[in-house]
């Protein structure tokens, strides 16, 4: 089997199910319980969080562990709507957010607040310059995806932290669920981001855990009201295990991320390359840096996005259509609908996702399997 579909999850790795395992067996304590049992589940997540702010270079205090990023986004976008809103209801975000975001803001729109949606590029990318120009004097918050999950473009997020510097009352949110793993902290936590969401089961760690970054000073409400967890900012038992675990996972991940992004993206110009010989295909994603280097997405006009995931799955080889969150609805990926993608283009459009755990030999093999696909769709498109 060949797993292109890193970005809609990643496979467990097995030194962090053991730990969730261990962990889940040996100290299953409520870290809230004032008996030892309690503490020592306390003092392991703690080590946990320490870890993860250690890996990244920010204080543990701001490591604030989640379900996820739907559940991050959601918090960091109906959080800041909580606390600010006295000050002010408008929400500057861009075209082609994931869909915990775009829905996210759609709801707030029935409260009264008001979203600005940014234009793309044809390379799916904003222009900083149109940031400054829809701030206004009741902006609130800045939200912008590091990296686009359906066609790998990453968002000139640095840039527009330099701009809303002059703005510091605005809240500067970064989805970054794709970017971990990849070689883009210096742009995740540059000076002026205040939050940035984050997905275990995107780097190896269990499904059902994340983990927000939350700047020091920044206002927050809570959006799940309970017992006090998490400085009272993510209310609810905590997740000792699947933290712990993916604590773990960060960090193996980090150990060989140079050597990993440089893998990905050799296997990604492999692909890319070859796929640019065929009449028929069209290469949405770039090659350049200015891409991630795990996301490549390709369409092959005139065959249907799921016809296509569905031959190559037939060859034992995984891919998918534009996000798993919006796949199996056979609709055009929204991001390339932003790009104004013409439409026997966008749907046509699959994506392929690439891990730390793929090879160079993966890639040959898809290019072989490729070929032969080709030859059987030729019949369809001409």
């Amino acid at each position: 089997m060949i797993y292109f579909d890193n970005s809609a999850t990643t496979k467990i790795l097995p030194d962090v199910l053991s730990t969730y395992e261990t962990v889940s067996q040996k100290i299953w304590g409520n870290p809230s319980s004032l008996h030892n049992f309690g503490e020592n589940a306390w003092n392991l997540q703690e080590q946990a969080r320490q870890q993860i702010a250690k890996l990244f270079g920010v204080k543990p205090s701001e490591i604030i562990f989640t379900s996820g990023g739907s559940e991050g986004d959601n918090w960091v976008i109906k959080g800041t709507a909580m606390a600010k809103h006295r000050f002010g209801k408008h929400i500057i975000t861009t075209s082609v957010e994931h869909a915990a975001v775009k829905n996210a803001l759609e709801q707030l729109k029935d409260f009264g607040f008001e979203v600005t949606y940014l234009p793309v590029d044809k390379e799916g990318r904003i222009n900083p310059a149109d940031v400054k120009a829809a701030i206004r004097p009741d902006t609130i918050l800045v939200s912008i995806m590091a990296v686009n999950n359906e066609i790998g473009t990453i968002q000139p997020i640095k840039e527009v932290g330099e701009i809303l510097k002059d703005y510091p009352n605005i809240h500067f949110m970064v989805d970054a669920v794709q970017a971990i793993g990849k070689g883009l902290d210096d742009q995740v936590f540059s000076d002026r981001v205040d939050f940035a969401t984050f997905s275990g089961h995107k780097f190896h760690a269990p499904r059902g855990t994340g983990f927000v970054y939350v700047k020091s000073g920044r206002k927050l409400e809570p959006l799940i009201a309970g017992g006090g967890q998490e400085r009272t900012l993510r209310n609810g038992t905590e997740n000792t295990p699947g933290n712990v675990a993916m604590a773990k996972a960060i960090r193996l991940v980090k150990e060989n991320e140079a050597e990993s992004v440089k893998r990905e993206q050799a296997i990604k110009e492999r692909i890319y390359d070859h796929l640019s010989k065929f009449d028929h295909v069209k290469l949405i994603s770039g090659r350049d840096q200015g891409f991630a280097s795990h996301v490549l997405c390709f369409a092959i006009v005139g065959v249907r996005g799921e016809t296509i995931v569905h031959a190559f799955e037939d060859k034992d080889i995984y891919i998918s259509t534009t996000s798993a969150c919006s796949s199996k609805k056979h609709s055009e990926a929204g991001t390339l609908a932003a790009m104004k993608v013409p439409e026997d283009i966008a749907t046509s459009a699959v994506r392929i996702s690439l891990g730390d755990q793929n090879t160079l030999e993966e890639a040959d093999q898809f290019n072989k399997t490729f070929d032969e696909l080709y030859a059987g769709f030729k019949k369809i498109i001409e």
